[in-house]
């Protein structure tokens, strides 16, 4: 048994549109595909031991124990190993609860599937279920706590803490999408020009010298001062001097802490005398050359929330501390205390688990006690000197019960520091009551406030903080998101995408779009190469110029990681068509009809599926989708299309010579085709079904009807405009046409147009793939013979599993099952091949190069033309066609 592949799904995938966030695993059984678990003796009572908590796996059983139900009848290992990835997961507190595991066209290999929270964590739990499933097999011991251990370690790590994960919640319950910028909590919301980002809970809008301020607790409390906002009497020092120099000024008890710390750390409070002065003094140094010495003001610690200047929320806190039983020591209820449920680690769980230090034994040492002290019966022992969460604190909520003054002045304290986000720690008897008469002073204000203790108070009325933050970020009515159109099928994808976002270039936006040959930001390709991936979609969707995102799709992506985004305003199927079948277990087109249907599958409830109605598989995937659907054909009378205008449905057809979009009684007419450059005086047809499928999108995502006009008439084919597609050299005595045809379908549309071409010969470079199915191969090459009067044969850039022998034998193969008896040459080097095509030319050939490396093939072409004579580098203008 092995693990072929393991790959992390971060959008809507082939598996799910809701559950996008997948762990994939290629499995081979290998030899243990002939022993399923009931063959394997003791097997399910070993899991039950190990493992008892899955006994609440339902599984296909519908019911408690059903998947030891599966178990017991016989199941393959690695249905268990996705059962086990997910129950790791949960018991080191992360919620993973959908997994499926479906055996390939390989005997003994199967793809496994199941949810993560965070991404370290799941890629661990299936090396660790993998372990589990052979340890098992075997009758192994194996140490699961190990495992345990090392997944809470990634979760604390790599998960987002409860303030990120609470704004994150808020923002996709509204439909916001987020994005996680790299492994900290740098979290963007939204697209583009409307996206927002923040940090725990530090956003966009938070003023850096508001920051600055509330760190440097002594310009805080000059600031407050002079706004008449009750402080502790105290001042800032370095050394002993000075210290003692403060307490003969303001007396015992005080408070010492560093000037610039947060969460408590470094912080002493009830301090009596001079010489405890200094041991405090030496600990908040650690954190910082200055300390600040207060008075120590009696009372009860609280922290009052204010979110854009208005207060939301307030808890009471209580320092970490234990509840005497008369029987057990200090250590043990420290012990009990930590094993509480609600307690873990740093932020991972609501309350942080008291440690044991320097501030928990000078606390003990006020009551005489040490570790091995026995409390008295119900005896309250505080163990730290603050009451912040992150040393064990608990609080309690009481928003509710703040009088109106107090609130007042928390929020006057927000704006006067410039925090858009600012926690407000007062030490007051009662803040029912206004301060100025409880006494009560302001001790810090903090940037970046938790909000665990109000997300999950230990007692009182949780409050949904996020909701401030987020209403802060995107007052009602705000856009979070902006246009996005996705773009997938097997051929015309790249063109689609550069008309729609031409288009939406005329309309006045700044389009970014992703295709086969880069990413483009406006007029600007800022990288090269094939970039239908979702890394690269994520590019444009996080830049802030950006305005109108559309992006080319490919099945390679959509496989290897999913979308790169949960929902689109529109998107585009153009057809599907044979091509790259038996890669990736995607064997007939049914298969691949499931992988682009992922795109049409995530089109927003109110966004438009646009969809070729001349393709059966289109119209299937109709059937299944929940948005709204528009068809494109190139023929007005198809039943289908008649069916859809009957019922008022948006349509676009080719009528006569005319794009034309029907709707209803409505005919609006777009323009006639051959007042449009890319469609060659309306000889090349397969342009003009993109033209269909990107005026139907532009049109129903809400782009005017003048400027889909206007944008056709100025989309130019040319090197620059459509790189790779139909494009066409004047040698001079002979021309030079590069397309990217790779497959059958690409090259019958490549044939009609040719058929047009007056050429005395027609010559084509050709290649076979050799990751394509060897009839695939055989058929490219037998339409080739069809359309080319010579053949010259060179070699795919990878092989890709093949020799070039056999490559090559495929494709002769194919060119003598034409029935047309042409001469071919075999030229493996695709410069040799360009060169020696350009050698040959007569007077009147057409050259053609399929190629998808076109930037080197057309430099050859380009250094070739400027040697034979002074003609511009790259014609614009249409052929002669008859």
């Amino acid at each position: 048994m092995k693990i072929l592949k393991t790959q992390v799904l971060r959008g809507p995938n082939v598996w799910s549109n809701y559950r996008n966030r997948l762990i994939q695993v290629r499995l081979d059984l290998e030899d243990k595909e002939d022993s399923p678990t009931d063959t394997i003796d003791g097997f399910c009572t070993r899991l039950k031991t190990l493992l008892p908590g899955m006994i609440t796996h339902e599984c296909s059983e519908g019911r408690r124990g059903g998947f030891f139900e599966r178990v017991e009848r016989g199941t393959w290992l690695g249905h268990v190993m996705e059962h086990i990835a997910l129950e790791l997961q949960s018991m080191a507190g992360m919620e993973a609860g959908y997994g499926r595991t479906r055996s390939t066209s390989t005997k003994g290999v199967y793809n496994i599937v199941f949810t993560y929270e965070v991404e370290e964590a799941g890629l661990y739990a299936v090396e660790a279920a993998f372990r589990i499933v052979n340890a098992l097999c075997d009758n192994q011991p194996y140490d699961l706590d190990a495992d345990i251990t090392e997944l809470r370690l990634l979760k604390r790590r790599f998960g987002l803490g409860p303030s990120t994960l609470s704004i994150v919640q808020e923002a996709a319950a509204r439909g916001i999408p987020w994005t996680r910028l790299g492994k900290n909590s740098k979290i963007r919301l939204g697209y583009g020009k409307n996206q927002k980002q923040f940090q725990a809970t530090i956003t966009c809008n938070t003023s850096n010298t508001a920051v600055n301020i509330a760190g440097d607790k002594d310009s805080t409390k000059k600031l407050l001062a002079q706004a008449m906002i009750p402080v502790a009497a105290g001042d800032v020092c370095q050394t002993e001097e000075g210290l003692k120099e403060i307490t003969d000024r303001i007396g015992f008890p005080i408070v010492i802490k560093p000037l610039h710390g947060n969460h408590g750390k470094g912080a002493t409070i009830g301090i009596d005398d001079l010489e405890a002065a200094k041991t405090a003094m030496a600990a908040a140094k650690v954190y910082g050359q200055y300390v600040i010495v207060e008075r120590y003001i009696t009372g009860t610690d609280f922290r009052l929330l204010v979110i854009d200047g208005k207060f939301v929320a307030a808890a009471k806190r209580i320092p970490a501390h234990i509840v005497g039983d008369g029987i057990s020591d200090i250590t043990s209820l420290i012990a009990s205390v930590n094993s509480q449920p609600g307690r873990g680690e740093g932020h991972e769980a609501p309350l942080t688990r008291i440690k044991y230090d320097q501030d928990t034994a000078l606390q003990l040492s006020k009551y005489g006690y040490t570790p091995d002290s026995i409390p008295l019966q119900g005896e309250t022992v505080y163990l730290k000197s603050t009451a912040n969460i992150s040393t064990g604190g608990t609080a309690e909520d009481v928003t509710d019960r703040i009088h109106p003054e107090n609130i007042f002045m928390a929020e006057r304290i927000a704006k006067i520091i410039g925090l858009d986000i600012c926690g407000i720690d007062i030490m007051a008897t009662d803040l029912s009551v206004p301060m100025r008469k409880s006494g009560g002073v302001v001790l810090e204000v903090n940037a970046a406030p938790g909000f665990r203790m109000h997300l999950e108070p230990s007692a009182g009325k949780p409050r949904n903080v996020a909701k401030a933050v987020v209403d802060m970020l995107y007052p009602p009515g705000t856009p979070s998101t902006i246009p996005l159109f996705a773009v997938t099928g097997t051929n015309g994808k790249t063109t689609t995408t550069r008309l729609i976002a031409h288009m939406a270039k005329t309309t006045g936006y700044q389009p970014g779009y992703t295709t086969t040959d880069g990413i483009y930001i406006g007029d600007y390709r800022i990288k090269e190469g094939d970039t239908t991936g979702p890394d690269s979609g994520r590019v444009v969707l996080s830049d802030p110029t950006v305005d109108f995102a559309v992006l080319e799709t490919a099945r390679g992506g959509l496989l290897r990681g999913g979308l790169c985004f949960d929902q689109c305003d529109v998107g585009v199927i153009t057809n599907i068509q044979e091509d790259h079948l038996g890669l990736n277990d995607i064997e007939d087109l049914q298969d691949l009809a499931q992988v682009k249907a992922v795109v049409a599958r995530s089109v927003k409830e109110n966004g438009w599926a646009v969809l070729n109605a001349e393709d059966l598989y289109c119209e299937r995937i109709a059937n299944r989708i929940d948005c709204n659907i528009a068809f494109f054909s190139m023929d007005e009378t198809l039943p289908l299309i008649q069916r859809r205008i009957a019922r008022g449905r948006p349509v676009a057809v080719l009528s006569g010579e005319n794009i034309v979009i029907i709707k209803g009684t409505e005919r609006i007419i777009i323009d006639s085709v051959f007042n449009m450059p890319l469609t060659e005086n309306g000889s090349c047809r397969f342009m003009i079904a993109n033209i269909l499928a990107a005026s139907l999108a532009a049109y129903c995502g809400g782009l005017p009807v003048a400027q889909i006009r206007q944008a056709l008439r100025t989309f130019v084919p040319s090197y620059e405009t459509t790189p790779g597609r139909m494009n066409l050299f004047d040698m001079g005595q002979y021309k030079v046409l590069v397309d990217y045809a790779h497959n059958p379908h690409g090259l019958l549309a490549l044939k009609d147009y040719l058929s047009h071409f007056d050429a005395p010969r027609k010559v084509g470079i050709i290649a076979g793939i050799g990751d394509r199915r060897d009839e695939d191969t055989i058929a490219f090459a037998a339409i080739a013979a069809g359309m080319f009067d010579h053949i010259i044969v060179r070699q795919e850039h990878s092989l890709r599993g093949k020799t070039i022998d056999q490559i090559n034998a495929l494709v002769v193969q194919g060119i003598e099952s034409s029935g047309r008896v042409i001469p071919y040459d075999l030229v493996p080097d695709e410069s040799d091949a360009i060169a020696f095509a350009l050698n040959m030319a007569a007077d009147g050939d057409l050259i053609v190069a399929l190629s998808d490396a076109h930037q080197k093939v057309v430099e050859i072409i380009t250094e070739t033309q400027k040697a034979l004579s002074e003609i511009p580098a790259i014609q614009a203008t249409a052929p002669v066609l008859t």
